[in-house]
């Protein structure tokens, strides 16, 4: 086996799949990762990667080492957070989430973890798309589904509940909601159908609505549009907190009930730093969704 330092150049592009990529990741330049990768493939007399314009995709040899390297990196981050375990939690940990998730729970849950634990750095990477863990490109991801494909640890952290709503100032304008069948003469605000990443997203087709006049891929801006007074959308209750002047709207006939998912790459599954911090998210995040959606529930 190589010397470590190679092997972690040569993960960093085999999963970014570029040199741009894997610099940006090392802080190096893409040149230099260039040279040692160059002469990695000339050490072990062995093609790494198909370069093309489109990228660098590993060999058959490549995905071998690979596979290799990532046992080695999995033993070493282990030894670690061994050696780190009394200390409290340390280094760097990245979080993929959808953007619902990453703007109303993950805040308050890793500045919470980040102040019992000084030497860690939490990074959130809110997106509104399935995170691929198999490219590194988060250290573990919440989900608003299970994946069926991968090697992958799922565990469920809790339910979740959404409802129609709308901003006072809307409701002012334009009258109380009787039933679903007048809601059908208000805007609806929601996603942008063909944005749609994950079949469990998709309230307003389950609703009937044909049109969405004011769409965004981004819960938060979803969110922001219902408060202006922009129309009618599906909201997250845990949302409801952080959105003064917006109120649920026909409880009764629209109640959907949704979960999140902690999702790791098996590789990782027995690295006792990431699992430490995979426990404290999770019971995190279970205790943030119940406070805010008891919140709602008390303001009615």
């Amino acid at each position: 086996m190589h010397n470590w330092d190679d092997l972690r150049l040569f993960l960093a592009v085999a999963r970014a799949e570029s040199l741009s990529g894997a610099g940006k990741a090392l802080r190096l330049d893409p040149a230099t990762v260039g040279r040692r990768m160059s002469r990695l493939e000339k050490d072990l007399e062995v093609a790494l990667f198909v370069k093309s314009p489109q990228g660098y995709a590993l060999t058959s040899a490549g995905a071998q080492l690979m596979e290799r390297a990532g046992a080695v990196e999995q033993v070493l981050r282990g030894a670690s957070a061994a050696q780190a375990q009394d200390a409290g939690l340390s280094g760097q940990i990245r979080v993929g989430a959808p953007d619902g998730c990453a703007n109303y729970l993950l805040p308050q849950v890793c500045a919470a973890i980040g102040a019992e634990n000084p030497a860690l750095d939490i990074q959130i990477v809110a997106l509104p798309r399935v995170f691929n863990l198999s490219r590194r490109e988060a250290d573990m991801a919440i989900g608003v589904s299970a994946p069926t494909a991968g090697r992958l640890v799922v565990r469920q952290v809790t339910e979740y509940q959404l409802h129609l709503a709308a901003a006072d100032s809307y409701l002012a304008a334009h009258g109380p909601i009787g039933d679903l069948e007048a809601l059908r003469a208000h805007r609806m605000i929601g996603y942008i159908p063909d944005m749609i990443f994950d079949r469990e997203l998709d309230y307003l087709a389950d609703l009937g609505a044909a049109r969405v006049p004011l769409a965004s891929n981004s819960v938060s801006v979803q969110v922001n549009m219902i408060r202006q007074g922009g129309g009618v959308g599906v909201v997250h209750d845990f949302s409801l907190p952080f959105a003064p002047g917006v109120r649920r709207v026909l409880t009764d006939e629209v109640s959907l009930t949704r979960a999140f998912y902690l999702i790791r790459h098996a590789d990782d599954a027995r690295n006792a730093r990431l699992a430490r911090f995979a426990d404290l998210l999770n019971a995190g995040l279970k205790a943030e969704v119940a406070r805010l959606e008891a919140m709602v529930e008390r303001e009615g």
